[in-house]
Formats: C-alpha cells, sequence, structure tokens
C-alpha cells in the first residue's frame, strides 16, 4: 500500500471550513500528519505527493511543503533518488522518547494549572466528563487512541510555551506511531486514557505540582503498557 487508495478521486480546493484559517501546506500537514500518526500510512509505504495533491484538491507544492515539515517531525523519509516514504516506526526509540516525554510533559502540565485561560479550563472540563461519562471499554483502541491524542494536545495549547508545545506534540506523535503498532495486543487501553480525568481536573483546579506528578506517572505507564506487549 502507498497509504491511498490506488483510484484517486481528484476534488475541489478544501472549503474555508476546512482549512480553518490555515494556508494549503499547513492544512495538508495536518492530514498527512494524522494518517501518519495512526499509520493509516504504513510505515515505509511510498509518499506520492502529486496523488495526494490531486486527492486533497491542492498542488503539488503546498504538498512537498508539507512533506519537508513532517521528515522534521521525523514522520516522513527522504532518500535521495528513491523518494519520499513514511518513517519506519522503531519500537527501541521507546525508551529515548519517554525520557524526554517524562521532563516535557509534567512541566507542560504544571505550566498549564498555571497559566491556562478560562476558556481553556472549561474545555478540558469538558474533556474530562467526556472521558469519566463514556463506556471506555466498549470502545475500539483507536477511537481511544484519539482522546489520548486530544487530552494531550489541549494540556500543550494551555502551557502558554509555543516552543514546549512544538516539542512535545512532536514526541506524542512518536510515542503514538509507537502506540498504534502494538494497538491490538494491548491490554485494558481505557484505563491508560482513563487517568486523563484526574489529570486534565489537576490543571483546571490549578493544582500545578499535583498535574506535573500526574503527568510524569502516566507517561512511565504508558511505556510499561507497551514493555508488556513487546
Amino acid at each position: 500500500m502507498n497509504g491511498l487508495s490506488e483510484t484517486i478521486t481528484e476534488r475541489a480546493a478544501p472549503d474555508a471550513d476546512e482549512l480553518a484559517g490555515r494556508s494549503y501546506a499547513e492544512y495538508a500537514t495536518a492530514v498527512l500528519r494524522d494518517r501518519l500518526i495512526v499509520l493509516h500510512i504504513p510505515p515505509g509505504a511510498p509518499i506520492n505527493d502529486e496523488r495526494i495533491g490531486r486527492e486533497l484538491g491542492i498542488g503539488r507544492t503546498p504538498v512537498r511543503e508539507a512533506l519537508k515539515r513532517l521528515e522534521a517531525e521525523h514522520l516522513v523519509a527522504v532518500y535521495p533518488r528513491r523518494g519520499t516514504f513514511a518513517a519506519p516506526v522503531d519500537i527501541t526509540d521507546l525508551a529515548s522518547v519517554t525520557e524526554m516525554r517524562a521532563q516535557l510533559e509534567p512541566l507542560a502540565a504544571s505550566r498549564g494549572a498555571r497559566f491556562a485561560t478560562p476558556g481553556q479550563r472549561q474545555a478540558m472540563s469538558d474533556l474530562a466528563e467526556a472521558l469519566e461519562a463514556m463506556d471506555r471499554t466498549d470502545m475500539s483502541g483507536l477511537d481511544l487512541m484519539r482522546y489520548d491524542l486530544d487530552v494531550h494536545r489541549s494540556i500543550y495549547a494551555a502551557n502558554g510555551n509555543p516552543h514546549l508545545q512544538e516539542d512535545l506534540i512532536k514526541y506524542d506523535n512518536l510515542a503514538t506511531r509507537i502506540w498504534c503498532l502494538v494497538l491490538d495486543r494491548l491490554p485494558d487501553v481505557g484505563a491508560h486514557v482513563g487517568e486523563h480525568v484526574d489529570l486534565l481536573r489537576a490543571i483546571v483546579a490549578g493544582r500545578a505540582e499535583d498535574a506535573a506528578n500526574l503527568a510524569h506517572d502516566h507517561v512511565i505507564g504508558f511505556e510499561q503498557l507497551i514493555r508488556s506487549v513487546i
């Protein structure tokens, strides 16, 4: 597979709602990043900028710009004279990714507890209520993983430091690809995602130290969960 259907339906350019104020390159980056993170474009699959451009209704230039950004995020690999491919997922990266996240996630959670805006606190409170109310035992692993992404993205955005936010998104993307690689073997993913309820509420309440501790334990728990099946 190359991450796209063999029969490509050309579509019109994305509308204003799809773009949401983004450029075509930013739009293409977001679409491709999502596919790469959840392995809808499998590791090692070739990526053809012309085909993607036709599918998204945009030109090759913004797609190429998107691929350069994704290469910098280690989601895409470019090989001279061979082409562009979805980056491989290396389980051995788990330790180094966890090492970085164990330092940065508590910092982001602590800063979020101190600096989140009222609107961000309300959004995180709503997300915590949704997570608590849902029957996580009846959800697919992929759906649970998307909630996990939503939680982490909301915390990163609330921390107030865009450079920290950017770094954490990169590391969380890499961690999520590892998660998706073993998703069908993981036990009790719902409980892992459910840990976010207390974390979100600590941030909303402004309990910076509690938020940092919960974020650290969550990251370490993630590594232990993955290692239980590899």
